[in-house]
């Protein structure tokens, strides 16, 4: 069906390596997963999502039935499944809008030990409010599951999408336009004490009107992080080459004081006071050149020794064993950008040993075919240098690369208004009603308010969904012409 993956390669993940060690954290908080519900009476405060028609449906539902719970929603197809639980195509009943549905068995996560994994994607998801990054609009939970409802992207992912560009490779400006909102949506995370560890096209999916959104935070880490404000002596600090000696710390009278970011806050950086006492910008001194302040906020301190990540796109810091912060994401970044512009990742081997061992001991090489500019292998060498702190961004954060000249001509405070490479067809929801996937409607009594409605009744139903799993893991997609592959971890 158009606008969705054609095949499961993202769906089983075979190459995703993840450390269910976590006594580094567990002193942080709790294993286990309190019953809540996200209050649709009164939301959190996300301002880039005013306007949106899903918050204005989840928010009628539960002024009619608080808390919202599985019985609200009608269970449409199974998009997809990953590590930690399946996600459902869902309906809000009686609103006519639709939501992805991810869908965790408690036995399951406790059996593995990946409780903590589901708390923290789900705090992490809480906190979020970035026009690149996932919302969430409900939490909730039943006997059996925890269940995180979010926006439904209907047009896939960059992996899929990439094998359907000619030579399975994206041209430079599509690869550009793609990093561009990928590095908004990292450094706004780096912003918030949160290294994400799990970048790569399969997890990049595409909106309606195509622009991305980055999924999966289970394996994303959380740490504090101490904004500063710097200022610099040129607004181009050369790219992969620029020097850390045309940065200072702004004198204390205009320095935007550093703050300690707990892993529940949120950050709102503010560089001038309230207008009652604004002076004008020339009394601030900001301006060094004519190039304008930076606000640092890279959690270059945090470090962690866990082994998580997909095999080609782990950093040499991870596969040594040498512990690993926030650069990591852009080594991430660098393997991502090659991936888009040629088709493959820069060090995959015959097997996983083989990846391993190119990632740490084989020199970058670039191939000849397809051609690619200049600057464009500037910046993956900066990226792609195996010493973490030698690697362009490490200290300076997503605003290094933004100053690099791949991305020259890239209006950063627009970025929303630029036109993306590709939009997907428009989805007809019709057609998921009227097949069902394999999931027909719970009944009448599942409505809300139409009597008989149970916690148990709804939990039986999802485990009669999630047993299609088995069956859909043996046979081909294509002996179903109804069957939709996502991938949304």
């Amino acid at each position: 069906m158009s606008g969705y993956p054609s095949s499961e390669h993202a769906l089983f993940e075979p190459n995703k390596i993840m450390d269910n060690n976590n006594n580094s954290m567990s002193h942080m908080r709790s294993d286990s997963l309190e019953s809540c519900s996200i209050a649709a009476a009164a939301p959190p405060l996300k301002p880039h999502t005013g306007g949106d028609v899903r918050w204005d449906a989840i928010n009628s539902a539960a002024q009619r039935d608080s808390p919202l719970g599985l019985s609200n929603f009608r269970l449409l197809k199974r998009l997809g499944y990953g590590d930690i639980g399946s996600v459902y195509l869902v309906e809000l009943r009686a609103t006519d809008t639709y939501f992805a549905m991810k869908v965790m068995d408690k036995g399951s996560l406790a059996s593995r030990n990946k409780l903590l994994r589901a708390q923290t994607e789900r705090e992490i998801l809480s906190l979020l409010d970035h026009p690149f990054l996932p919302t969430l609009y409900s939490y909730f939970e039943t006997e059996k599951f925890y269940c995180l409802v979010m926006e439904f992207c209907s047009g896939g992912n960059l992996h899929t999408l990439r094998q359907k560009q000619p030579n399975k490779h994206f041209s430079e400006d599509a690869a550009r336009f793609y990093a561009s909102e990928v590095l908004l949506a990292l450094e706004y995370l780096h912003m918030l004490g949160i290294v994400y560890r799990d970048l790569k096209p399969e997890n990049v999916l595409v909106r309606d009107e195509g622009h991305i959104m980055l999924s999966d935070f289970d394996l994303s880490l959380r740490c504090s992080v101490s904004p500063t404000l710097v200022k610099s002596s040129s607004v181009h600090a050369g790219g992969s080459s620029s020097s850390s000696n045309s940065l200072s710390i702004l004198d204390e009278d205009h320095a935007v004081q550093g703050c300690m970011m707990q892993p529940s806050l949120t950050f709102f950086p503010r560089i001038l006071p309230s207008k009652k006492n604004r002076k004008s910008k020339s009394d601030f001194g900001l301006f060094v050149g004519g190039a304008l302040p930076e606000l640092m906020a890279e959690p270059t301190n945090v470090r962690s020794m866990s082994f998580v990540g997909t095999h080609e796109y782990l950093a040499p810091e991870i596969i040594r064993g040498e512990g690993h912060g926030s650069a990591v994401d852009w080594w991430t970044f660098g393997i991502f950008l090659y991936e888009l512009l040629h088709g493959t990742t820069p060090f995959k081997g015959a097997g996983n040993r083989a990846t391993l061992f190119n990632v740490v001991g084989q020199p970058l090489r670039f191939p000849d075919s397809p051609q690619v500019s200049v600057t464009a292998r500037d910046l993956i060498r900066g990226l792609l240098v195996k010493e973490p702190h030698k690697r362009i961004a490490y200290k300076r954060g997503a605003t290094e690369i933004k100053q690099h000249p791949f991305f020259e001509g890239v209006n950063w405070a627009l970025i929303r208004s630029a036109h993306p490479p590709h939009v997907p067809e428009p989805v007809d929801f019709g057609q998921f009603a009227a097949v069902g996937g394999g999931c027909k409607d719970a009944g009448p009594g599942a409505v809300p308010g139409g009597g008989g409605a149970t916690t148990g009744h709804s939990d039986k139903k999802m485990a009669e969904i999630a047993s299609d799993k088995n069956k859909s893991c043996s046979s081909s997609t294509s002996s179903d012409p109804s069957y939709v592959d996502f991938e949304y971890f």
